[in-house]
């Protein structure tokens, strides 16, 4: 190999580390950015190897090219410039997904991220259990494991959920009392963070897979989550009561929310009132009888992207989610007719995206870095799986495959 090539190659597993680092590391945002600026530092070594993925990858790169264009058209057309210009620090996590195809190489390193992921997922668990039993865990003070809030700490363990569910249906992880174990801190956890997005985002999510494979396990969903209704601590089943009720403040709090909301797509529909505005201008666009004097944001991903940058943004991110949907349900379909043993990485990936936009219904994670991040591993998945060997991993066993 010449001197180039060396280089290009210590690039390429230079980024390629870093990268997965980076995704391991998201307990501490600070530490995950210098993760990810590194990873892209390097790999401009893999540029040439780089193009050629990319040629191929254009159903991803274009609606993720069309975001980031109105991205920035709705920040030269906002109100507020200056302000707005803030919001593009999202261009360095967006270069994740370039990124990710490059050096998602094999199904080996796909399943490193995922493992890691969960074994992550199941630390912050631990950490979010120890939270309650030092006497957190009311309305007022909710756990937040490792994470700066609530919200990010139940998504994530949501996301870490379905990923370990996944490898638990498709390979012989079913029968390790250590996945089991996982499984239990990870849903205590999620039920101990008292968030209903989450919880719901979570059920749908499974409901919608099984209606599609197996809809004869859909009664034991509904009775696993009735149980769970009725055993659960006082707290716990208030929440859960809660998620019907329309007139319960914080319910009613986010309808005028959504009410604000629509009314500043309506306002400037094309490009939004601008990015990062919607604080400032919430208070102009409130119902008289919201529960809040002001927000951050409009807790729907959808709604807030239609306000803050406009329908044609979000027509944008329907479309690279859309895409991305699309790639991991093919990948999934094909693999069960050939069994070609990664069902369980596009499971993971179908069902981690499914979650991750349906908790968007009533919260705003796509502006959730940690979960923003998370969500675009999942997305660059079906994509990079596409086409690659097994990169020396032994195909897991497809039993139980049928369940799904």
């Amino acid at each position: 190999m010449t001197a180039s090539g060396d280089v290009r190659a210590s690039g390429f597993r230079a980024a390629s580390t870093l990268y997965v680092l980076h995704l391991w590391a998201l307990f501490g945002l600070a530490l995950s950015n210098l993760f990810l600026g590194l990873a892209l530092l390097a790999a401009p070594a893999s540029w040439k190897r780089g193009v050629r993925i990319w040629a191929r990858r254009t159903d991803i790169l274009l609606p993720l090219l069309a975001y980031v264009c109105i991205l920035l058209a709705s920040t030269l057309l906002s109100s507020d410039p200056g302000r707005s210009v803030r919001e593009l620090s999202e261009l360095f996590t967006l270069a994740a997904i370039p990124l990710g195809l490059l050096v998602i190489d094999s199904e080996r390193r796909a399943r490193q991220v995922v493992n890691g992921l969960i074994v992550v997922a199941v630390a912050a668990a631990v950490y979010g259990l120890g939270e309650l039993l030092a006497g957190s865990g009311d309305i007022a003070n909710r756990i937040r494991g490792p994470f700066s809030i609530y919200m990010t700490f139940a998504g994530f363990l949501m996301l870490g959920d379905l990923l370990l569910l996944s490898q638990m249906v498709y390979s012989r992880g079913w029968r390790s009392v250590w996945r089991w174990l996982g499984l239990a801190v990870i849903n205590l956890a999620l039920l101990g963070s008292l968030t209903r997005s989450a919880w719901v985002a979570l059920v749908l999510t499974l409901a919608l897979l099984l209606l599609a494979r197996a809809p004869r396990y859909l009664l034991i969903l509904a009775a696993a989550v009735a149980l769970v209704a009725l055993l659960a601590p006082a707290p716990v089943a208030e929440r859960m009561r809660s998620i019907v009720d329309l007139e319960h403040p914080t319910n009613y709090d986010r309808l005028c929310m959504l009410e604000a909301g629509l009314q500043m797509a309506a306002d400037r529909p094309l490009f939004g009132v601008g990015p990062g505005l919607v604080e400032d201008l919430f208070p102009i666009y409130r119902h008289p009888t919201a529960v809040s004097q002001t927000t951050k944001h409009l807790h729907n991903s959808f709604v807030h992207l239609a306000a803050e940058r406009g329908l044609l943004t979000l027509a944008a991110y329907v479309w690279l989610f859309g895409a991305a949907l699309l790639a991991a349900w093919r990948g999934w379909r094909d693999d069960a007719r050939r069994g070609g043993g990664r069902g369980d990485l596009y499971t993971g990936a179908l069902a981690g995206l499914l979650a991750f936009n349906l908790a968007g219904l009533f919260e705003y994670n796509w502006g959730d870095t940690e979960l923003q991040r998370v969500a675009l591993f999942l997305v660059v998945v079906p994509f990079a799986l596409r086409g690659l060997g097994s990169g020396a991993d032994p195909a897991p066993d497809p039993e139980p495959a049928h369940l799904l």
